[in-house]
């Protein structure tokens, strides 16, 4: 039987507890983490062997959360966990970014790692714990991770830097960042803030790396404690006489291919020499020297090295543009005449087809985690079609890369959105990417913003997004500006930025390499905060700011505040009052727990009949205010007259005229006339009294 071991490590002002040997003990590394309440379950496992024509690392990582750990069941009709809501594909990704490039190269085993949120208190997050407890089960295990990884999240709460803030803290937080890297380096960001400086960014990242430093020297004494010794017996190295082969194959010819500038032509090239250098070293109806995974291998090795070296010796890129060189833009707004708002935004060969759609509060996006049951009123939506990339492929349910370029781009358009009482419309945003070479989620966040406003949406300061990379080699290095596809591929860093001339709103890294110091994040940074602001301008040049009016397409939405107590009375015994003024009106209403009330109509004399219903089943009277009322009824001492539904008040016969009135039937008043009336009191009952003659005074002298 295992020993049951258990170290605890503080992290910021939490303690984290990590416990092994106790469950799941035929995994081959697995552990049980704690912060608080909160408790976060994470296992790995390995293949034995690797496919010997596997050319990948095949690397799976799965979390969920489980509703037991709150003490729920899921809301639908089925109970069971299923299909992984949209958070947890998210933190399966932020899982996978920074452990994947720290396997020892030459692992093709596949690996899968298993994250389960057991019991969650509300207040620890248990996504970057889950991150914490991935990388512990892996460095116990015999499988080959090369370092420990920590992962912490930032805050900033009243101007202060706060690790690993509580969901409360982080209510009233402007940063959002979620850090990973080893003892020595950082390997992902994912971060969103509320337009932050290159300064307050760099100061966040650095407190964290400090924390994340911390946790990885302790669970790098964990490991020659309690860790298993790592098997290495399977990595795959390519035989020299390969890379010769190849080199002596293809070098020359892929030199000359790597210079061609379009995509298309020089993608055909490269295909072309591919198959030359396969038949060449491996002809049909001959036993081959060597293996066919091994010199694709290498031939994907040399393709790297020969553009790595002409970007650091040259200075030179693929496409033949200059380092900080970004490439043309084109933006057409308007581009679809039915929709509420659209824009054709095109970077080089990068293209999307943003399209905003405004509604009502029924087409929010509805959605259920720990927390229970919730919804968003503005979300994008992010489509990667084949034919982007001119190929043929699956059309289905959209995979973790769609959901986590659509998510990125839509945190960082969401700091400028208006408040809900300025602009009360539900706001649906979709990017489809029409032509995809690089960075098409910054494009989204480009061409979304200008849909936003093309639709009329009064944003608060436009954004644009940039996405750069990174060649290091030794102390060499060299940043590079709006990346293509192949420099994300075969460089070492895609560091994406979004924001404006002043401020950033989002941003998103991920290093294949440790090295990165703290000089070149820094100079990445500010490279990109001079890319973005270049791609701003072309923005602004064309769509300045946003429109005046919106789609007549679009529904108009207004909104009136009442009182929360009234809010039953609005929706009257089962819906049956709500349901008859959509009935009478065809208006869409929607009431939110504040008393804010949204009417939704393309007919304003609709939206006015609405409006005047629900003012009289809400509205309390007021001293001094005059109404223009209904005489319900006649009575000796005076007249009872409804201000407005259900509300009376009584005009004593001695406020009906500035005259005295010896009888009431010598006024000149019956039921259901009209009488203009001004409230003089309200009585602790409620009761309400009224004057005609304080109005008629009034009118006298004015």
């Amino acid at each position: 039987m295992l020993k049951r071991e258990t170290i605890t490590i503080p992290v910021g002002n939490k303690t984290l507890k990590l416990e092994t040997g106790k469950i799941a003990r035929q995994a081959n590394g697995s552990v049980m983490l704690h912060c608080g309440d909160t408790v976060v379950f994470a296992s790995a496992c390995a293949a034995p062997t690797a496919s010997a024509e596997i050319d990948f690392f095949p690397l799976r990582v799965d979390y969920q959360e489980k509703y037991s750990s709150v003490g729920r069941t899921a809301a639908g009709f089925i109970k069971r966990e299923g299909r992984p809501t949209e958070k947890e594909i998210l933190t399966s990704r932020l899982i996978d970014r920074p452990l994947r490039p720290m396997f020892e190269d030459g692992y093709y085993n596949e690996v899968q790692l298993l994250a389960y949120v057991f019991s969650y208190d509300g207040q620890n997050q248990p996504d970057v714990l889950a991150i914490c407890a991935a990388s512990a089960a892996l460095v116990i295990s015999d499988i080959p991770l090369v370092k420990p990884i920590g992962a912490v999240r930032m805050g900033m709460i009243d101007g202060a830097f706060v690790v690993n803030p509580t969901v409360d803290e982080m209510k009233n937080s402007k940063l959002d960042l979620v850090l990973a890297g080893t003892e020595d380096a950082i390997l992902m960001i994912e971060g969103f803030c509320d337009f932050l400086t290159e300064e307050q960014v760099l100061q966040a990242i650095d407190m964290g790396q400090k924390a994340i430093h911390d946790f990885c020297h302790q669970l790098k004494s964990w490991r020659e404690k309690v860790g298993k010794p790592k098997n290495l017996n399977t990595l795959r190295k390519i035989p020299h006489e390969v890379n010769t082969a190849v080199h002596a194959a293809a070098a020359t010819l892929l030199d000359s291919a790597l210079r061609i500038s379009s995509k298309q032509d020089r993608e055909k090239a490269l295909a072309e020499i591919k198959e030359t250098v396969i038949s060449t070293l491996l002809p049909e109806g001959e036993q081959p020297k060597h293996s066919k995974v091994d010199v694709l291998l290498s031939y994907k090795n040399l393709q790297s090295s020969l553009m790595r070296k002409m970007v650091l010796t040259e200075k030179k890129r693929i496409d033949g543009r200059g380092l900080a060189d970004i490439r043309h833009i084109d933006i057409e707004q308007s581009i679809l005449p039915r929709t509420h708002g659209s824009s054709l935004f095109t970077r080089g060969e990068t293209q999307s087809l943003a399209v905003c759609t405004l509604g009502g509060e029924n087409t929010a996006q509805r959605f259920e985690d720990l927390h229970g049951e919730g919804q968003q009123r503005f979300y994008l939506q992010y489509f990667f079609p084949p034919f982007s990339v001119g190929e043929v492929g699956r059309i289905g349910s959209p995979g973790r890369r769609e959901i986590g370029h659509g998510k990125l781009a839509e945190r960082a358009i969401a700091a400028t959105l208006p408040k809900q009482e300025e602009f009360p419309y539900v706001i649906r945003l979709e990017s489809n990417i029409t032509e995809s070479n690089g960075s098409s989620s910054m494009a989204s966040v480009c061409g979304g913003c200008l849909a936003l406003m093309d639709a009329g949406v009064p944003i608060k300061r436009p954004v644009s997004g940039i996405a750069m990379g990174l060649i290091l080699e030794g102390s060499d290095y060299v940043v590079l500006s709006d990346i293509l596809g192949a420099e994300d591929a075969l460089g070492d860093m895609d560091f994406k930025v979004t924001g404006d001339h002043e401020g950033i709103t989002a941003f998103q890294m991920d290093i294949k390499v440790e090295g990165i110091t703290p000089k070149i994040m820094r100079e990445a940074l500010m490279q990109a905060k001079k890319g973005r602001q270049h791609i701003l301008e072309k923005m602004l040049n064309v769509c300045p700011k946003s429109k005046e009016e919106m789609s007549v397409y679009a529904p108009r939405i207004e909104t009136m505040q009442i009182k929360p107590s009234k809010i039953g009375i609005v929706i009257g015994p089962g819906g049956k009052q709500i349901r008859s003024i959509i009935e009478e009106t065809g208006v869409q209403i929607d009431i939110n727990d504040s008393g804010l009330v949204s009417i939704a109509s393309t007919n304003p004399d609709a939206m006015e009949k609405a409006k005047a219903i629900i003012y009289s089943l809400t509205a309390e009277a007021e001293i001094g205010k005059i109404y223009k009322g209904k005489i319900v009824s006649i009575v000796q001492f005076g007249c009872f007259v409804e201000i407005f539904p259900g509300k009376e008040g009584l005009c004593h016969i001695s406020e009906l005229s500035t005259k005295r009135i010896q009888n009431i039937h010598d006024a000149p008043y019956k039921e259901g006339d009209t009488l203009e009336v001004k409230v003089i009191d309200i009585n602790d009952r409620g009761q309400i009294r009224l004057s005609h003659r304080a109005v008629l005074e009034e009118t006298a002298t004015r």
